[in-house]
Protein backbone atom coordinates (compact mmCIF):
# COMPACT_ATOMS: atom_id res chain seq x y z
CA UNK A 1 0.00 0.00 0.00
CA UNK A 2 1.48 3.56 -1.12
CA UNK A 3 0.39 6.57 1.57
CA UNK A 4 0.96 9.91 -0.09
CA UNK A 5 2.17 12.49 2.26
CA UNK A 6 0.63 16.14 1.49
CA UNK A 7 2.34 18.15 3.78
CA UNK A 8 4.76 17.59 6.91
CA UNK A 9 2.79 18.48 9.71
CA UNK A 10 5.80 18.34 12.23
CA UNK A 11 7.78 22.08 12.81
CA UNK A 12 11.23 21.96 11.33
CA UNK A 13 14.28 22.68 12.95
CA UNK A 14 14.73 26.66 13.37
CA UNK A 15 11.07 27.64 13.30
CA UNK A 16 10.00 29.80 16.60
CA UNK A 17 6.78 29.11 18.65
CA UNK A 18 4.84 32.40 18.22
CA UNK A 19 0.70 32.87 19.47
CA UNK A 20 -1.68 34.53 17.50
CA UNK A 21 -4.62 36.01 19.26
CA UNK A 22 -7.69 36.37 18.32
CA UNK A 23 -11.18 38.23 19.10
CA UNK A 24 -14.31 35.84 18.00
CA UNK A 25 -17.93 36.42 17.80
CA UNK A 26 -18.93 33.39 20.54
CA UNK A 27 -21.18 30.78 19.68
CA UNK A 28 -21.48 27.27 18.95
CA UNK A 29 -19.27 25.81 16.17
CA UNK A 30 -16.28 28.55 16.15
CA UNK A 31 -13.82 27.12 17.61
CA UNK A 32 -14.46 24.06 15.72
CA UNK A 33 -14.07 26.00 12.17
CA UNK A 34 -11.31 27.86 13.32
CA UNK A 35 -9.07 24.55 13.98
CA UNK A 36 -10.29 22.26 11.02
CA UNK A 37 -8.67 25.88 8.73
CA UNK A 38 -5.65 24.12 10.70
CA UNK A 39 -6.43 20.45 10.55
CA UNK A 40 -7.17 21.27 6.24
CA UNK A 41 -3.89 22.80 5.61
CA UNK A 42 -1.78 20.17 7.89
CA UNK A 43 -0.58 23.23 10.13
CA UNK A 44 0.33 22.05 13.72
CA UNK A 45 -1.31 23.74 16.57
CA UNK A 46 0.80 23.03 19.80
CA UNK A 47 -1.89 24.54 21.98
CA UNK A 48 -5.30 26.59 22.25
CA UNK A 49 -6.85 28.37 25.07
CA UNK A 50 -10.21 29.85 25.01
CA UNK A 51 -12.03 32.19 27.51
CA UNK A 52 -15.33 34.43 27.06
CA UNK A 53 -15.22 38.07 26.95
CA UNK A 54 -17.30 40.20 29.24
CA UNK A 55 -21.20 39.34 28.35
CA UNK A 56 -20.09 36.65 26.51
CA UNK A 57 -21.18 37.89 23.00
CA UNK A 58 -17.34 37.42 22.49
CA UNK A 59 -14.60 34.66 23.14
CA UNK A 60 -10.47 35.59 22.85
CA UNK A 61 -8.53 32.14 21.56
CA UNK A 62 -4.97 31.99 21.64
CA UNK A 63 -3.30 29.53 19.46
CA UNK A 64 0.17 28.45 19.67
CA UNK A 65 1.89 27.68 16.36
CA UNK A 66 5.24 27.78 15.05
CA UNK A 67 6.22 30.65 12.56
CA UNK A 68 6.91 28.72 9.93
CA UNK A 69 6.72 30.35 5.77
CA UNK A 70 2.95 29.57 5.87
CA UNK A 71 1.85 31.48 8.61
CA UNK A 72 1.12 34.60 6.90
CA UNK A 73 -1.37 32.99 4.36
CA UNK A 74 -2.90 31.55 8.02
CA UNK A 75 -3.52 34.89 9.09
CA UNK A 76 -5.44 36.13 6.16
CA UNK A 77 -7.61 32.52 5.84
CA UNK A 78 -8.28 33.53 10.02
CA UNK A 79 -9.10 37.04 8.76
CA UNK A 80 -11.72 35.83 6.15
CA UNK A 81 -13.60 34.28 8.79
CA UNK A 82 -16.57 35.93 9.60
CA UNK A 83 -16.62 35.42 13.13
CA UNK A 84 -12.73 36.17 13.43
CA UNK A 85 -12.90 39.99 14.56
CA UNK A 86 -9.06 40.89 15.14
CA UNK A 87 -6.05 38.37 14.52
CA UNK A 88 -2.73 39.60 16.89
CA UNK A 89 0.66 38.09 16.37
CA UNK A 90 2.85 37.43 19.78
CA UNK A 91 6.17 36.66 20.02
CA UNK A 92 7.55 33.77 22.11
CA UNK A 93 7.68 36.49 25.07
CA UNK A 94 3.70 35.94 25.68
CA UNK A 95 3.19 34.02 28.42
CA UNK A 96 -0.31 32.94 28.31
CA UNK A 97 0.68 29.75 27.61
CA UNK A 98 3.64 29.52 30.23
CA UNK A 99 1.21 30.84 33.22
CA UNK A 100 -1.61 28.62 32.23
CA UNK A 101 1.14 25.91 32.72
CA UNK A 102 2.47 26.58 35.91
CA UNK A 103 -1.34 26.63 37.39
CA UNK A 104 -1.68 23.20 36.86
CA UNK A 105 2.17 21.94 38.26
Amino acid sequence: MMIEQVADPLPQAGFAKIVLELEVNNHPGVMSHICNLFARRAFNVEGILCMPLGDARRSRIWLLVYEDQRLDQMVRQLEKLEDVLAVRQHGAEHEVFERLESFFH
